[in-house]
């Protein structure tokens, strides 16, 4: 942590990160925890002057590799993006409040019984639009790659449980409204399955460690949104707590690489004292510790990241026993139940999002290091890792918080306090199976181009000549 937030020696720098940090979670716990829209609102807000601040936390920070400009411009870009959804949400609060005359949500769930259709559809329509920048939909999901420029727990926090899962948490909360306009939910729920696919191609020929985390966290979240639409609350709000467990630990543990491969490079840079006793010096040089093409061979130097990171591997990709088997595929059920384009939209993405973690891994911790700082990268401290080995226990028993089986759906009679008519489902052993032989699949697909011939360094990936232009 310490060595991810300071920068030269800057001390000040280490603490106003936390009173950023605390800022966003307090601004969080207001948007959960009020009892209206106008409460709601002003978390919603505040996290998002929390992100502007953490993103552009390095506003002053050059290296080779990144100029300072990038962090600051990073930052503007989730600010204005943020604010186009902003007005959106604006546009529902202002015709609520001149239908409702109220901003309450038991009254207004209560008024909207006897009102005209049509409004109802503008004021979940126009909420959309704010769901869409909060929670990085297509059009508004361009923010969130490019926040990447922040501090790596900053990364961990906005993608996996807080400011990017506000707007999934504002339509399950506005539950009461949207089931009243079948209309507007099939729009967000394909919505949320479109941009699902999306972004999981696009993460497929990302070369970031952080950015194919990002738009993995761009598809997940359309996952969510498509179950929230589809009316599937209890899926989509199983799926948003098993995400934050795994995202977490990815994010984490991606954090716990680049601060390997920078010591490594450290290392080098400095040069270092050979068998013989003669000093080495390398000259500095544009050195990317996020690069996947500058990694390979991770799991020997980096043994216990290895192993967390395919914890958090195997759950993103939604394998047996894993948490997010069981929140992804009651997505699924759910889907090929009442929304049969939804399920393949969502089914494909489940496909790519094994593959392109499978690729990532590859590409990280096997095959030969394509870079001396890779070679000489050394494990993090146990002051890094043993968070994450909490992170790991829960994305591993994670899905026990509501398991398909009678007496289990604890998240069910949670939320059942709160939203209407929540209902989980039982196991369904097709779905289930489809999706876990698709995702076996596409992890042995992904070692056949990426693990069978490890890549050297120098050489491009095996995907950009078949694919092309498509192939970012």
């Amino acid at each position: 942590m310490r060595e991810d937030v300071r920068f030269k020696n800057d001390v000040g720098r280490y603490r106003r990160f936390f009173v950023f940090l605390n800022l966003f979670i307090a601004m969080m716990m207001i948007l959960v925890s009020g009892d209206s829209y106008m409460m709601l609102f002003v978390g919603w807000e505040g996290v998002g002057l929390c992100s502007f601040l953490l993103i552009g936390f390095w506003y002053e920070m050059d290296t080779l590799a990144r100029p300072s400009w990038a962090n600051s411009n990073a930052a503007k870009k989730a600010f204005i993006a943020n604010r186009i959804g902003d007005f959106g949400f604006l546009i529902a609060a202002f015709i609520m409040f001149w239908t409702f005359k109220s901003f309450q949500f038991d009254q207004v769930f209560e008024a909207a019984k006897n009102i005209p259709p049509g409004i109802i559809v503008a004021i979940t329509l126009f909420m959309l639009i704010g769901v869409a920048g909060k929670s990085a939909q297509i059009p508004l999901y361009v923010w969130l790659p490019d926040a990447m420029a922040g501090p790596t727990p900053v990364s961990a926090l906005i993608h996996a449980a807080t400011m990017v899962t506000a707007g999934v948490y504002l339509i399950a909360r506005s539950a009461p409204l949207y089931s009243l306009v079948p209309q507007a939910q099939n729009i967000v729920a394909m919505t949320g399955a479109v941009t699902a696919l999306f972004a999981a191609t696009i993460a497929v020929g990302q070369y970031d460690i952080k950015k194919v985390l990002a738009y993995s966290t761009i598809s997940q979240l359309g996952f969510m949104v498509a179950a929230v639409g589809m009316g599937a609350y209890v899926a989509g709000m199983f799926h948003l707590v098993t995400h934050a467990f795994f995202k977490a630990l990815l994010f984490l543990s991606a954090g716990s690489v680049i601060l390997g491969l920078e010591r490594g490079h450290h290392h080098l840079a400095h040069g270092h004292h050979d068998k013989k006793g003669k000093h080495e010096e390398h000259h500095e040089e544009v050195f990317d510790p996020g690069d996947m093409r500058n990694m390979g061979g991770l799991r020997k130097t980096m043994p216990v990241t290895f192993w967390l990171y395919m914890i958090g591997t195997l759950a993103l990709a939604g394998i047996f026993p894993f948490a997010g088997f069981w929140s992804k595929d009651e997505i699924l059920l759910d889907a090929n139940l009442h929304y049969p384009t939804v399920y393949w939209l969502l089914t494909i993405a489940a496909f790519f999002t094994a593959f392109y973690m499978g690729r990532q891994v590859w590409m990280v911790f096997f095959g030969e290091a394509r870079h001396e700082a890779a070679a000489h990268a050394e494990e993090s401290r146990p002051i890094i890792t043993a968070p994450l080995m909490v992170l790991a226990a829960l994305s591993l028993l994670g899905g026990a918080l509501n398991l398909p089986f009678e007496g289990f759906h604890n998240l069910t009679h949670w939320l059942g306090h709160t939203l209407e008519e929540v209902e989980g489902l039982p196991l369904n052993a097709q779905v289930a199976g489809i999706s876990t032989i698709l995702a076996l699949i596409a992890i042995f697909v992904s070692w056949l181009i990426y693990g069978r011939n490890p890549l050297k360094a120098g050489q491009p990936d095996p995907l950009k000549k078949p694919l092309g232009f498509i192939f970012t």
